[in-house]
């Protein structure tokens, strides 16, 4: 996905800066605070000045939106699926197709966008196996009081991976090989591929089955998740309505849709803002556009350890450490993106600072709702999870069509509109997730067992593992 974001500046030839290398061109009608024009006479152009295709903005928003049509329809099958067989295989095999199709989407791309779309929607659906196969292992591995920090820091990763791209992919569109833009999905296609094949190689889908972790360390895992039910692949049967007609659940749904909202329209906005309104030049873009995600990445790490220390010293129960960490991630950046609305290209560098400053601390959510769902739901995380990020993920792909319909100038004012929505859904989401979240474990998750085998629900309050521990 990011990747494709960072190269949509440069491939789409309507959107290109630059035409002639001896001409003076309109740029976009960014009011008399920025200039309006921009000589480029006696400048060589590099790659990613000549865009390659015909594409204007609603179908750069369609190719980039296609991603989550096929994210979108996998979600609680991939849940099941993980639940059922292990999320190591749901995910690994997943990663594996995601990556062949990214190797071929140069060769779609120059066939027809509409072949391009077909292949973003299945990667779409390949992806969107991983997020519900990585809460079903989380819920067969993760000690109850160390959940918030295993599981944030998983996450995290996939911001790590933004830090890479953006600038990689900045780099590759101008330097790579061919005609820049495509080697970028050929790097990180083929290095997917050979991540993955790791993955099936080291990991287990449960603790009993690891061979290199020491009993004291296994012992203390299943120790701490007893009375839980997670551990192994399981024969469950889920009460659909108990589960969708609890407010926890709906709280957690409507905390991912607007979490998601806020980070697929600044995923897949930033390079296009940096662009035509602070107008960063795309080697300079690729850098800009990675800082918010390295902030994030380390604050997500930073608040989970802090979220766990506040349960652990019983300064805060769970429920409201879920609350106050979630609704302080959304606020905040509210704020924050109403302020960016109103620099401009004379202030780049505050823009950037603010920019950065507001996705870093989204990762406050990632203390809430994210882990949420294996707090109240530890044996059904990974369904419960495959069915509020495919209904966030439906932001996916209306959210860069509803910027690409606001921004068609791409003037400052026009993004003032994009950072006004944002922060009204996180206002909406924050305050939906005070009122009806919670940290516990729900009476009808005894439903998912059959009635011989119904766990005893509690949650052990167990120490991290010492060095000097002895086997339980």
């Amino acid at each position: 996905m990011v990747n494709h974001t960072a190269v949509m500046s440069t491939m789409p030839a309507s959107t290109s800066l630059y035409s002639d290398a001896n001409s003076t061109l309109p740029l976009s009608n960014t009011e008399d605070t920025c200039p309006t024009e921009l000589t480029v006479a006696n400048k060589t152009l590099g790659k990613s000045d000549m865009g390659t295709f015909l594409w204007d903005k609603k179908v750069q928003g369609l190719v980039l939106g296609s991603f989550f049509w096929g994210y979108v329809m996998t979600q609680v099958i991939g849940g099941w699926l993980a639940t059922k067989f292990g999320g190591k295989r749901i995910f690994g095999y997943g990663m594996i197709i995601a990556s062949l199709a990214s190797l071929i989407s140069p060769v779609a791309a120059t066939t027809s966008y509409i072949f391009l779309i077909a292949l973003r929607i299945l990667i779409g659906m390949t992806t969107g196996l991983s997020f519900p196969s990585m809460h079903t292992i989380w819920g067969n591995w993760a000690p109850p009081l160390e959940r918030t920090k295993l599981l944030s820091f998983t996450y995290a990763g996939t911001f790590l991976g933004n830090v890479v791209t953006f600038p990689i992919s900045a780099l590759l569109c101008e330097y790579g090989f061919g005609d820049g833009w495509s080697s970028v999905f050929y790097v990180f296609g083929a290095g997917a591929i050979i991540w993955t094949i790791i993955w099936l190689l080291v990991v287990t889908d449960t603790p009993s089955e690891h061979k290199r972790i020491t009993k004291i360390e296994k012992d203390y895992i299943i120790h701490s998740l007893k009375g839980e039910g997670t551990v192994g692949k399981q024969k469950i049967k889920i009460p659909w309505v108990k589960m969708m007609t609890s407010m926890p659940v709906q709280a957690i749904i409507v905390s991912n849709i607007s979490a998601d909202w806020g980070v697929y329209t600044l995923l897949t906005g930033i390079p296009t803002y940096m662009k035509e309104v602070l107008k960063f030049d795309i080697a300079s873009n690729g850098v800009a556009s990675a800082l918010p995600y390295i902030g994030l990445w380390l604050l997500i790490n930073v608040f989970a350890y802090f979220a766990d220390f506040v349960r652990k010293r019983k300064i805060l129960n769970t429920t409201w450490t879920r609350k106050i960490f979630d609704a302080s991630g959304k606020l905040i950046p509210a704020v924050l993106l109403i302020g960016l609305g109103y620099l401009d290209c004379k202030h780049p560098y505050m823009a950037v600072a603010l920019l950065t400053l507001a996705v870093s601390l989204t990762g406050l959510q990632y203390s809430g709702f994210i882990v949420n769902h294996v707090d109240i739901a530890p044996p059904v995380a990974g369904i419960l999870f495959g069915i509020s990020n495919s209904l966030a993920a439906i932001t996916g792909f209306i959210s860069p069509l509803v910027t690409a319909a606001v921004t068609p100038m791409g003037t400052q004012a026009e993004w003032q509109i994009v950072f006004y929505i944002a922060a009204a859904v996180y206002l909406f989401g924050a305050i939906f997730y005070l009122v009806f979240a919670s940290g516990e474990v729900q009476d009808w998750v005894q439903l998912c067992h059959e009635p011989s085998k119904q766990p005893k629900i509690v949650e052990v309050a167990i120490e991290p593992l010492m060095s000097d521990a002895k086997p339980v």
